[in-house]
């Protein structure tokens, strides 16, 4: 497109969405990285990317998404995209920002880009479904070991997990990563998954039961050699 032409041409619109789960879903093609990493790599936050056909960035890796059907909202686009992509619909759909800067589509058509964060919990995942045909342009990526990013997607990647962090401090994310009844072991592990570090069990266990968020079940974990501990849920408002 040539200047005069973008100059007066009306900005497209699409969808992007950056979904997290705490691992891959089984059978998933992993980035060559992380396909390598191994354990290594247990307890951190995935998502999936789709590697571009065309230009722009043609054969760079990019966030599920794409132009915006004039008979689907912005939330039904960002769903279906996911589906797409990941075989299965997350459990927690939000718009998160619009992202319009100038030059984000290099020589193109201006871009502007409603995005989408998702999580995918273990009940999701978990889930049967099918993965899409183009397995080939798809891999999951852990979150601090991602590749280059076409567009401006690593700035929504990295707004992304900044609004998640927000919102696990106050519980209103940890819990959609887990199914209805937790160890505090596991909620624990989920809260480090999210901040990208470890957090000292003690404090968090205080912490946690401080916060009035958590109901003690009465039950206590099965199948484990230690001794079983309590299961929890979170308290519905």
């Amino acid at each position: 497109m040539s200047a005069s032409e973008r100059r007066y041409a009306p900005p497209a619109v699409a969808v992007s969405a950056v979904a997290f789960a705490l691992g891959a879903p089984e059978g998933a093609e992993l980035g060559d990285a992380d396909a390598d990493a191994g354990e290594a790599l247990e307890g951190t936050l995935w998502l999936p990317l789709v590697r571009r056909t065309r230009e722009p960035f043609a054969g760079v890796w990019a966030l599920p998404g794409g132009p915006i059907p004039w008979d689907e909202t912005l939330a039904e686009s960002a769903e279906r995209t996911l589906r797409a992509t990941v075989g299965r619909s997350p459990g927690y759909l939000e718009q998160l920002y619009a992202f319009g800067d100038v030059e984000r589509s290099g020589r193109g058509q201006r871009l502007v880009t409603i995005a989408y964060w998702a999580l995918y919990g273990e009940n999701d995942l978990a889930a049967q479904a099918e993965f899409p045909a183009e397995v080939e342009n798809i891999a999951w990526f852990s979150a601090d070991r991602l590749p280059e990013l076409a567009f401006d997607h690593a700035d929504i990647v990295e707004y992304a997990l900044w609004r998640m962090r927000m919102k696990t401090e106050y519980a209103a994310v940890a819990h959609r990563f887990l199914g209805g009844t937790f160890t505090l072991a596991q909620l624990r592990r989920v809260h480090e998954a999210i901040l990208g570090t470890e957090v000292d069990p003690a404090n968090f266990r205080r912490q946690a039961l401080a916060q009035g968020h958590l109901v003690d079940t009465g039950e206590v974990e099965t199948g484990t050699r230690h001794r079983p501990a309590k299961l929890y849920r979170f308290r519905e408002n």
